[in-house]
């Protein structure tokens, strides 16, 4: 079953372990013979392997189970491990990061440009039709120091012209996230991701990517700006709970 960014375990199931080692006793195990020498008893080398067999299956059943039922909490217990980046414009994808983090801890941090975008939207709008076409990366004001230290690192962002921000790809190229677990989060005004998520995919090719989560959010277009607030942050706090439980990040209780 494959777990975040902390590997992939086989999980074995306990009662199949013990019930194969229960075959091996009761059906395949032939009749030994104790050779005494010196009156001290010695137990053939059959009987050895045999024993030594069972206690690495039991070993192996044992821990089987350990691992996973540790692994779902590792995210949180290894908090400090986990990177949560975002770009938020109308502050709704800033609010999903808060409730990542409340859910998994981490270190949230918000991606700010040298340069910011103008606050008028339709300058915005025309200045990111043009960096997509010509391949702009703007640069970041935003440093992120020690990024070997994080091994999950969620990436949020809106969905822009029904693109990847060209902010989060200066992210994503300035920074080596190989062999990483990366899992993208979204706001959007209704239209969905995009082509989004398959950009970050493109882009993080050596790292595992996870399922992502998306949310509708403002629409700035028509003076709608930051929604995620009170019921909505409450409908926000369900969701994305469920979509953590389900990429197996945090513990399903029931």
């Amino acid at each position: 079953m494959p777990i975040l960014g902390f590997g992939i375990f086989e999980v074995t199931d306990q009662d199949e372990c013990e019930r194969s080692v229960s075959d091996i006793f009761n059906n395949n195990a032939p009749s030994t013979n104790i050779v005494k020498t010196n009156t001290h008893p010695k137990i053939s080398a059959f009987m050895v392997n045999l024993l030594l067999a069972c206690s690495l299956l039991f070993s192996g059943c044992s821990s089987s189970a350990i691992r996973d039922g540790n692994v779902i909490m590792n995210a949180r217990s290894d908090s400090g491990k986990i990177l949560i980046v975002y770009l938020s414009r109308t502050n709704n994808t800033k609010a999903i990061a808060e409730i990542i983090q409340q859910n998994v801890g981490g270190t949230m941090v918000a991606l700010e440009l040298e340069k910011p975008y103008p606050e008028n939207y339709q300058a915005t709008v025309q200045q990111v039709v043009n960096e997509n076409e010509t391949g702009y990366l703007p640069p970041l004001k935003t440093k992120i120091d020690s990024m070997e230290k994080y091994d999950v690192v969620f990436v949020g962002f809106p969905t822009w012209g029904m693109k990847l921000p060209p902010p989060m790809k200066s992210f994503l190229k300035q920074y080596d996230l190989s062999g990483k677990t990366v899992i993208p989060f979204n706001t959007n005004a209704g239209y969905g991701v995009g082509s989004s998520f398959e950009t970050v995919k493109e882009l993080c090719k050596k790292s595992r990517l996870l399922e992502g989560f998306t949310m509708k959010g403002g629409v700035e277009r028509d003076g709608v700006y930051f929604v995620i607030k009170d019921e909505k942050r409450k409908e926000a706090e369900v969701k994305v709970r469920d979509w953590l439980k389900q990429i197996k990040l945090i513990e399903n209780t029931p």
